[in-house]
């Protein structure tokens, strides 16, 4: 049997949500199903899902600002988006803000499920492509592994490794300090740009055996990678 998809569920409406959970768990999904989008954040964080399926108009926090939230961490995990509203500037705005698909209610389970098992075949191809070499490094990012010639791997955390793919990305160009801030803790504020010169001291460290890397410190604007 194939593994099962974990998927979280977030949707307000009691009965709609277990008739979901319960259709999708005879089709080899894992389904968390929660109530409100703050028991999502939470649940996300904990549960690692594969991809999560959103309602709109939920109480506490709804759709669009949890979606952002998790956007602000997560660049890749697939989401989409539930509503009972046809408005076309909803619609846009779902996309807009990192939604990959949209269902209006009602909608059909086998709709749902064709729509669910595409984003995450989609989503699993490219992150297979997604090793990166940097000097004599070989950057796993799905994995969050970072390997040095023949050796084994080195484990990095989840900040860890989104920090080097950004740098990775923005090779030879500085990145920005706020934009990074603000899309890996959320806020920019002194605090937390600590915190990220304690994660650039850190991956300095994890990259040392290759001489030729170096992250730049650009004062007053940010970072650079360079190999």
């Amino acid at each position: 049997m194939a593994n099962k998809i974990k998927l979280l569920l977030a949707e307000d409406e009691a009965a709609l949500g277990q008739i979901i959970k319960e259709s999708l768990e005879t089709r080899d999904f894992e389904v968390t199903l929660c109530e409100n989008g703050e028991v999502a954040l939470k649940k996300y964080e904990s549960e690692s899902p594969e991809i999560l399926v959103l309602d709109v108009m939920m109480p506490k926090k709804d759709g669009f600002t949890l979606a952002k939230e998790i956007r602000a961490i997560d660049d890749t995990i697939p989401i989409i988006f539930l509503t009972a509203k046809s408005q076309t500037a909803d619609v846009v705005e779902g996309f807009s803000i990192g939604g990959n698909d949209y269902l209006k209610k009602p909608f059909s389970m086998e709709e749902l499920i064709v729509r669910v098992h595409n984003l995450v075949d989609r989503t699993k191809t490219q992150k297979a492509s997604e090793t990166i070499m940097i000097g004599a490094f070989s950057f796993d990012f799905p994995k969050q592994q970072l390997k040095f010639k023949n050796e084994d791997c080195t484990q990095l955390t989840h900040r860890e490794a989104h920090l080097l793919f950004h740098l990775i990305k923005n090779k030879n160009q500085v990145l920005d300090r706020s934009l990074i801030l603000n899309k890996l803790w959320g806020t920019d504020d002194f605090f937390s740009a600590r915190s990220m010169d304690v994660f650039i001291t850190k991956l300095r460290k994890k990259l040392k055996k290759d001489d030729s890397i170096q992250i730049i410190n650009v004062r007053g604007f940010g970072y650079k990678l360079t190999d």
